[in-house]
């Protein structure tokens, strides 16, 4: 058996693990952030439990971290109550990035995780199944300690050789992105083989399972060894370790082989992480921005080389450096070892441990400007500039072309970066809160709104199509993330405002002048982050369905958990569909019941088409009481 289906079969309540098919499996470990947080834990609280029901869970702040306006530090101070009131650990903010806290402070080998936040898949590192999923999901794993969802298939890359000097972790996910596609892992789970893994650090391999969420997988794994170890001992949590592998004979569905050795620096253009090319199709390019940090790449080691290629030298003069370190711990040690010194000599600026121009929460690039990022998503208008392109790299490059003031990945002048020793973390508990008392007191600000909720499910629906959209829409087009509008993420009324805006800046008025209507897209609809707010602000706008030739799986989740139809396609059917006309949407309880094919008729031209449906026992009831928190309400959770 391969790893991952070990630990899923460890795990395992209900359902066999068939590729395709539904499961349950026993949660370990929940995380949630600020972003996503607040919606989470209002549904949690409308379910009306007690203390969590899994091992460990934790609500990290690390998202909202402007305090413009009241907005952000009442979220801050929702999440706390809500923390100590269900006995979750509350991670204050400037403590650092969930997904680098995580792996630091709470992963542990075999166990689950899953988490508001599609970068959950950090921890695969750890040899854990860690998911990114909807807000929604994670409540109801909190409070029951199951999640469902249909059993992946298991992609199998095996790695072989050892990296070049100056190939980083960040070129072996890009290359893997450069073969698959942002679509190339949609409900499958990677799990990463071979002799080339002892040339990965723990932390190389979280950078590499953090960005296999841009390929749309399920999750990423790698088994445990010596450096699972050493970094557990290095965060004073030896006996955390088990050992976790594959048996010799496991099976996979598909194989990617890729040799360390071949590989040269990478880099992912505007506008999408599978846009990869060698970093040397680059060279010389000017640029104007450099940010190093994020989820992705804000682990020590990172910082180290960063600070190692930029000591003694001077940020050239059109280039403005960010540098945000993933936790407080990573910032105490480089505060003591003088790495952080040699940043700010060289003219960098620091910001605090947080996700920050990640997601838009500041540092917006120049207008028209290019920023080099090591970041993990580059989708248009996401950095806060719409017209600015952004290019995915490593630390190692992004320092190098912050001295040089053009990008560049000629490191001929540097002699071969050493792996940063592994010494102990300096451990700050103050940033964690674990109070639990079940009678506190839950605050609630003027801009926290009740959770939006979905109709039941009727046998037709006649409606206008309000939108049409192209292939690998993102969760970021249905509903962006930016300063402007993040503190607004437990307002959904005040969101639906901007809804598709950067596409369409009259979607908001059309849908509210059709009552509703549905949305055609692409292949790949709903792609990137987990934000479950993508699916909230249509169902608050009664958007009844979302025709598309493929959905993202997270999105795909969360439509369904609102009461939302999932509608496949043909090709030839997309232009079947044009703004002028109405349709009708027959047969829907039949279909939902039987998962037959729905009919959809242009009442005005009279023609048909047929859109498939295929729906789990489970989702089959959320649809049929418009949505997963109605079902609770009406029926119990577990059904």
């Amino acid at each position: 058996m391969n790893l991952a289906y070990k630990i899923l079969n460890n795990h395992l309540q209900k359902g066999e693990l068939v590729a395709g098919t539904p499961i349950a499996i026993k949660i370990d470990q929940t995380l949630t952030q600020d972003s996503t947080g607040t919606m989470a834990y209002l549904q949690l609280e409308a379910m009306n439990v007690g203390h969590v029901a899994v091992e460990k869970a934790v609500a990290y702040i690390d998202h909202n971290m402007l305090q413009t306006g009241f907005e952000n530090m009442d979220d801050h101070e929702f999440i706390r109550s809500v923390a100590k009131k269900h006995g979750i650990t509350f991670s204050r903010p400037g403590n650092g990035v969930c997904h680098q806290l995580q792996l630091e402070n709470f992963s542990k080998p075999g166990k689950t995780l899953v988490g508001s936040d599609s970068h959950t898949p950090t921890c695969g590192a750890m040899g854990m199944v860690a998911i990114g999923a909807g807000g929604l999901d994670v409540a109801v794993a909190m409070a029951t300690g199951t999640y469902y969802l249909s059993c992946p298939s298991v992609l199998q890359v095996n790695l072989t050789g050892k990296r070049k000097p100056f190939v980083s972790a960040k070129d072996v996910i890009l290359k893997v992105l450069q073969e698959l596609s942002v679509k190339g892992g949609v409900n499958k789970i990677v799990e990463y083989t071979g002799e080339g893994i002892k040339d990965l650090s723990l932390t190389e391999r979280a950078t590499i399972c953090n960005m296999g969420a841009e390929l749309g997988a399920t999750t990423s794994v790698f088994p445990t060894d010596e450096r699972t170890l050493d970094y557990l001992k290095q965060q004073g949590r030896a006996e955390d370790y088990v050992e976790m592998s594959a048996d010799e004979d496991a099976t996979y569905d598909e194989r990617l082989d890729i040799d360390l050795s071949t590989l040269e620096p990478m880099v992912a253009k505007p506008h999408s992480p599978d846009a990869v090319v060698a970093a040397t199709e680059l060279e010389g390019m000017p640029i104007n921005q450099v940010v190093i940090g994020s989820c992705t790449n804000s682990s020590l080691n990172d910082m180290m080389h960063a600070a190692a290629i930029l000591k003694g030298h001077r940020v050239n003069d059109n280039v403005s450096l960010v540098i945000a370190p993933g936790s407080s711990s990573i910032l105490a040690m480089l505060s003591e070892n003088g790495a952080l010194a040699d940043m700010i000599h060289a003219g960098a600026r620091i910001l605090e441990c947080g996700c920050g121009p990640c997601i838009g929460m500041g540092q917006a690039p120049l207008s028209k400007g290019v920023s080099l990022r090591t970041i993990n998503r580059n989708f248009k208008g996401r950095s806060g500039t719409n017209d600015a392109s952004v290019y995915l790299v490593s630390p190692e490059v992004a320092a190098l072309s912050a001295i040089k003031g053009c990008f560049s990945s000629d490191f001929s002048d540097y002699e071969a970066l050493e792996e940063v020793p592994m010494t102990p973390f300096i451990k700050n508990p103050n940033y964690f809160i674990n109070d639990y008392d079940p009678n506190h007191e839950v605050y609630m600000g003027p801009n926290i709104k009740p959770v939006p909720r979905g109709e039941k499910l009727t046998d037709s629906y006649t409606g206008k199509m309000v939108l049409k959209v192209g292939d690998n829409i993102s969760t970021d087009h249905i509903v962006p993330s930016d300063s402007k509008l993040l503190p607004y993420r437990s307002n959904v009324p005040h969101l639906a405002k901007f809804s598709f805006y950067k596409v369409d800046p009259d979607f908001y008025k059309r849908a509210v002048a059709n009552n509703g209507g549905f949305i055609v897209g692409g292949d790949n609809y709903g792609q990137g982050s987990s934000r479950e707010h993508a699916a909230l602000v249509p169902n608050y706008l009664k958007i009844k369905a979302v025709v598309a030739l493929s959905f993202a799986r997270i999105h795909r989740s969360n439509l369904i958990n609102n009461g939302i139809l999932p509608l496949v396609i043909k090709k030839e059917d997309y232009d079947f569909f044009n703004d002028q006309d109405s349709f009708t949407f027959h047969n829907l309880k039949e279909s939902v019941e039987d998962n037959k094919e729905v009919v959809i008729s242009n009442d005005t031209t009279g023609k048909t088409i047929n859109a498939t449906l295929t729906l789990s026992k489970r989702e089959k009831v959320m649809i049929e009481y418009g949505g997963l928190l109605n079902a609770i309400k009406e029926i119990g959770g577990d059904f």
